[in-house]
């Protein structure tokens, strides 16, 4: 059964001095970056990542826009920073020399409700674990009862390839910047969620983006 996200945070998230769940970063550094401008069949075709099968996105269909691709953009963030722009549906990767790596993103009402702001991406996770919250299970037990223990990562994980965890003043906000397993909702205000990008998209950043990287969200 596909699951769709309706909130980042997991229980143990949510539970004070709760030791953290594993990161999952088995592949962090082993791949590197794919260069940006290739075929886009290239860059958003199927592929096995950690045993996982990442199923390929029609490019014929797609949104030229919504291609990964290196934009100008001037700002006075450092390279290395991630800026979002809900509005315009894309989030930035700043580059030096007045350039941005532009992935398209869909954007939920856990992002939306952060309404601007900067935090730190604390750590990163590959096929991240997912619980959903006891809210999410009283508010919905046919949807959520069955997952109340929680989705291993994987395909049908509403969180997607790879997470980012974004935190402020060192503690855990609750949002996340993490893949889907719903490409549809790419490029789109979406109805649950948080920050999300195609899984092709997210792996590309996962492996830019270093822990303590500064994220910036445009309301």
């Amino acid at each position: 059964m596909t699951i769709f996200l309706t909130a980042c945070a997991s229980n143990a998230d949510r539970i004070p001095g709760a030791a953290p769940r594993p990161s999952n970063e088995r592949v962090e550094d082993r791949e590197a970056a794919a260069p940006i401008g290739t075929d886009p069949m290239l860059m958003y075709g199927e592929k096995t990542d950690a045993g996982f099968h990442i199923a390929g996105v029609n490019t014929g269909k797609m949104n030229p826009e919504f291609v990964r691709q290196v934009v100008s953009y001037a700002t006075d963030e450092k390279p290395g920073t991630i800026v979002v722009d809900q509005r315009a549906r894309f989030l930035y990767l700043i580059q030096p020399g007045g350039k941005a790596i532009r992935y398209a993103v869909g954007v939920g009402p856990v992002a939306r409700a952060f309404d601007g702001g900067d935090a730190i991406i604390a750590r990163k996770a590959a096929w991240p674990r997912w619980i959903p919250t006891p809210e999410m299970v009283a508010r919905n037990p046919a949807h959520y009862g069955p997952n109340k223990d929680g989705v291993d990562g994987g395909p049908s994980n509403p969180m997607g390839a790879r997470a980012l965890y974004m935190h402020k003043d060192g503690r855990d906000t609750y949002y996340r910047v993490h893949g889907t397993n719903d490409p549809g909702s790419i490029g789109k205000a979406v109805s649950a969620g948080c920050i999300r990008l195609l899984n092709q998209d997210i792996i590309d950043l996962y492996n830019r983006v270093k822990p303590g990287a500064r994220i910036v969200v445009q309301g």
